[in-house]
């Protein structure tokens, strides 16, 4: 597994990263062996949030990890914050007791990086502001950064927030290239034209902030995934062509398109299977062309002014 470095940090971590979201209906003893076999394929990045299986996804991956100093350390932890019911809470209280809950499920001192979950319409950056600074300095976290944030979002907080943001959490699929699609179709007047998040894909890298694709199989907002999807036929037709031949799945051709584009991004993989980790893992070994990434991009669908 090939490891990216963090920009404006001390992290080296895995290029891909395990999301933990659907961990919480798993036995123990799976859920340890799919961590495990993360950890064997050199992932060492795993994603949380709190509101994940209602916390029982962070209490589960400590318990069957049996968590101690000894494995914590062979491992990075992130969490989100700031869903509720009916609602979404930035304020200091709420990131407080947030991040308290998380480390007890996670039998953890600390967080590697915390992330806000969504933006909050009524956030206070100030507030913000203050919790932060008080969990960095308790050495409650290291790091932080936001998810599905607007260029602006991200500059209002960084206006007050000390530390810095370094990941963006963002949905980015082969099938959902919007931020792509928009620095592409520059000066168009056609659909894929239209900048519906401000260029974040670009202010991210230029702000060294490093992008976390999430959902990556997926297609719309949770709508199934597309691989050996019947709605795909062309995109499913390329990419198992150029799995054949490369001697991988169709699993690690998707990861792959998203690897190879230069922002250096850090896909997050939400499967609970096993031998489907380790078959996605295998996207680390191989660099696609950029014909290749072309050929997939408009076998999605998507056309080239």
């Amino acid at each position: 597994m090939k490891m990216i470095h963090v920009a404006n940090t001390d992290l080296d971590v895995s290029e891909i990263s395990l999301g933990c979201m659907r961990i919480s209906t798993m036995t123990k003893s799976d859920i340890a062996h799919l961590i495990q076999t993360a950890l064997d394929e050199g992932v060492t990045f795993f994603d949380h949030a709190d509101v994940y299986g209602g916390g029982e996804c962070e209490a589960k991956f400590a318990e069957a990890l049996d968590m101690n100093p000894k494995v914590r350390e062979t491992m990075h932890i992130q969490t989100k914050c700031g869903i509720r019911k009916g609602s979404f809470d930035f304020s200091k209280e709420h990131i407080l007791q947030s991040v308290d809950g998380s480390l007890k499920r996670l039998r953890t001192e600390y967080l590697d990086v915390l992330l806000l979950h969504r933006p909050d319409a009524l956030v206070e950056p100030e507030e913000v502001a203050e919790a932060f600074t008080i969990l960095h300095d308790s050495g409650k976290v290291r790091y932080f950064g936001v998810s599905n944030q607007n260029p602006m979002q991200i500059e209002l907080l960084t206006k007050f927030v000390k530390q810095p943001i370094v990941f963006n959490q963002l949905q980015l699929s082969i099938t959902n290239s919007g931020m792509i699609d928009a620095g592409i179709n520059v000066n168009m007047e056609n659909e894929a034209s239209i900048n519906r998040d401000g260029s974040i894909l670009d202010y991210c890298r230029l702000k060294e902030i490093t992008i976390q694709p999430w959902s990556p199989f997926l297609y719309g907002f949770f709508e199934g995934v597309f691989l050996d999807n019947d709605k795909f036929p062309e995109l499913n037709q390329v990419i198992n062509e150029m799995a054949a031949a490369k001697g991988v799945t169709n699993n690690a051709i998707a990861i792959a398109w998203i690897l190879r584009h230069p922002a250096r991004m850090q896909p997050i993989v939400g499967t609970t299977n096993a031998q489907r980790l380790q078959e996605i893992c295998k996207a680390s070994d191989i660099t696609l062309s950029r014909h290749e990434w072309y050929q997939i991009y408009l076998a999605a669908g998507n056309k080239l002014p």
